[in-house]
């Protein structure tokens, strides 16, 4: 009897030799791959041959390559921006300022970032509200803020103050340089509190300057330049000039402590009458005028001039527009020469910027 052929054993063996044969040969290929690797690695690493090798020594700068480049390396270029976003912190302190030549409460103010104002109320006790009593080498207190340093009084109250200074008491308690304990906002007499936004009336100190018909004024109280009035003369022409060959500030513009105008006049320039009348005061005035001429217009104006190095005019005198009156100086109050110069109207004063002519 024939043996059967066993067809599934057949088939079983030749498919498991061709599984060994396929592990086999990818074992083969992976060897064959990481010797292949090491031999590159092997040839990279070797070092050239002794005749390649270039020492320092043998380098000479003349056989280096010259930069023919336009300076600039080809890179993004970056703009390097300073800012940061921390806010400034407030001035808090008090500064002790000396006045120099040519300073006026106008500068002062303006270079500190204040009001005039804040200068002329923090500094009463040497400037007594007047602006011309400024001099070289005054000591003034310059506060970080406007309004009002004050120095406590005996009986003040925070509410008391606050409405003096016509501001709010939370403005003073909760302004961190006064450093108030809230629990118990108590301030000692003769301690000095800023006051931020506070305000008061100005103690103007003027030259009353009356009309030509009117009586004078006396020479005792407002300097020997007063005169005893009642005189007749010429009449302004209702329109005004230049009374100085610059037209430029140098010194206080008009604010509500100063009521004129400092022009820039050099020491000996000659000083022109804005508009013709007559000579109302002339010489020498008190309050740190220096040497003042004033002119009544006769049509409701008069015009002032002050700080003047001489005076070429006297009282009762008719000067037409244009002639010369005096020379400019620094006479008075005046750190520096300038004309001090006013207008007024019917008593009440005028900004001169609004009635002269464009510069």
């Amino acid at each position: 009897m024939k043996k059967r052929f066993d067809w599934f054993s057949t088939i079983a063996w030749i498919i498991t030799i061709g599984l060994v044969a396929v592990v086999i040969l990818i074992g083969w290929q992976r060897i064959q791959n990481e010797n292949h690797d090491t031999e590159g690695m092997s040839i990279a690493t070797e070092r050239p041959p002794e005749s390649t090798v270039v020492s320092k020594q043998e380098i000479e700068v003349d056989s280096l390559p010259t930069f023919t480049g336009d300076g600039y390396h080809s890179a993004i270029p970056r703009r390097v921006v300073f800012f940061t976003d921390i806010p400034p912190r407030p001035k808090l302190e008090i500064i002790d300022y000396a006045v120099q030549s040519g300073d006026s409460v106008f500068s002062i103010a303006l270079s500190n970032d204040l009001t005039p104002e804040t200068i002329l109320w923090s500094n009463y006790d040497v400037l007594k509200d007047n602006p011309h009593s400024l001099s070289v080498g005054m000591q003034l207190k310059i506060p970080p803020t406007n309004g009002i340093y004050y120095q406590w009084q005996e009986g003040d109250t925070l509410e008391g103050v606050a409405a003096q200074f016509k501001t709010d008491i939370r403005d003073i308690l909760y302004w961190p340089g006064n450093r108030f304990d809230l629990t118990n906002p108590e301030v000692q007499a003769g301690n000095m509190i800023m006051i931020p936004g506070g305000q008061r009336a100005f103690q103007q100190w003027i030259i009353p300057v009356l009309p030509r018909g009117a009586a004078g004024v006396s020479s005792g109280i407002y300097g020997a330049g007063a005169c005893p009035g009642g005189y007749q003369g010429v009449y302004g022409t209702g329109g005004f000039i230049w009374p100085t060959v610059n037209h430029y500030i140098s010194g206080n513009d008009y604010w509500s402590g100063h009521l004129a105008i400092d022009i820039a006049a050099a020491p000996g320039e000659r000083i022109s009458a804005a508009d013709s009348g007559v000579i109302v005061f002339a010489g020498w005035a008190t309050g740190g005028y220096g040497y003042t001429v004033a002119i009544d217009h006769g049509n409701g104006y008069q015009t002032l001039y002050a700080h003047l190095s001489a005076v070429v005019v006297s009282c009762g005198q008719s000067v037409i527009q244009g002639q010369t009156i005096g020379y400019g100086g620094s006479t008075g109050n005046s750190t520096g020469p300038h004309l001090h110069f006013e207008i007024r109207y019917q008593g009440g004063f005028v900004n001169p910027w609004y009635v002269l002519p464009a510069p």
